[in-house]
């Protein structure tokens, strides 16, 4: 693969991956919209992998309260953080379960469109708007509840389908049951550590069983540029959370999905 097609996804990934504007959707952009070969779901998702380390940093403390939770369970203590650990454990089985459906079909492959992306784009950013306007902001991450992460997580299994958004239909669930923008987004992160480790491990494990270790240091490579740019992104969309709601990304969306519609049918 082109260095310079490697750091087009990296960049595109760690920028997208946790704002609410779907990175899988942006990244299937880059073959759909230019002469550059398909890079496939197994790249995709070992990009992701460079912004699980990003949140990783990011929210430290959160992640060494869960690590905590983990010693907590082992035992055999139900603390608040190994409860929280175990409500995002629950809220990661739907995206699997989801994801093994569409990769034994092979529907993952023919989501891969335009008219998808476009039209998944228009419906979630209204979804998103909507849940943005009607929530009560004002339940804090702390406030979580075992409703809450079943909500959340089955929400989440939506965001396999390109142009969906992870963060968006997550954040947008969580808006909805009332927590506040940021911790909103803070849960949605979090709830991103399982999903993107399982997803690396499995791809890790295909990665090394294709013997292509050109495809291999791709991968690395992708994976260590995205998680410069998502850490920088993680920043930028935590700030802006706190002082606006998140009209600006559903009017992206909205431009986004029109100008792909625009460019297949007219």
């Amino acid at each position: 693969m082109p260095l310079e097609q490697l750091i087009v996804l990296a960049l595109i990934q760690g920028l997208t991956e946790f704002l609410p504007i779907s990175s899988s959707g942006h990244l299937n952009l880059v073959h759909l919209l230019t002469q550059w070969q398909d890079q496939g779901p197994l790249m995709d998702v070992s990009i992701h992998v460079g912004s699980l380390f990003a949140v990783v940093l990011y929210f430290w403390r959160d992640v060494l309260a869960l690590l905590n939770g983990f010693f907590d369970l082992c035992r055999g203590r139900l603390s608040d953080r190994s409860r929280f650990l175990l409500y995002l454990a629950i809220a990661t089985i739907p995206v699997f379960v989801f994801g093994f459906i569409l990769l034994k079909t092979g529907l993952i492959e023919k989501l891969r469109t335009l008219p998808v992306i476009a039209w998944t784009n228009m419906i979630f950013a209204v979804l998103m708007l909507v849940a943005d306007r009607i929530g009560a902001t004002k339940r804090k991450m702390s406030s979580t509840t075992l409703r809450d992460v079943l909500l959340i997580g089955a929400s989440q299994a939506l965001a396999l389908v390109p142009g969906a958004s992870r963060s968006g239909v997550t954040i947008s669930m969580a808006r909805y049951l009332g927590f506040m923008r940021t911790d909103a987004a803070r849960l949605s992160m979090l709830l991103s550590i399982p999903t993107i480790l399982g997803l690396g491990i499995a791809t890790a494990y295909e990665l090394y069983g294709t013997g292509d270790f050109a495809l291999q240091n791709d991968a690395i490579t992708a994976a260590g540029l995205s998680f410069v740019s998502a850490f920088l992104s993680i920043w930028f969309m935590m700030a802006l959370l706190r002082r606006m709601t998140l009209m600006p990304f559903v009017a992206y969306r909205v431009i986004l999905g029109s100008a792909l519609l625009a460019w297949i049918y007219l």
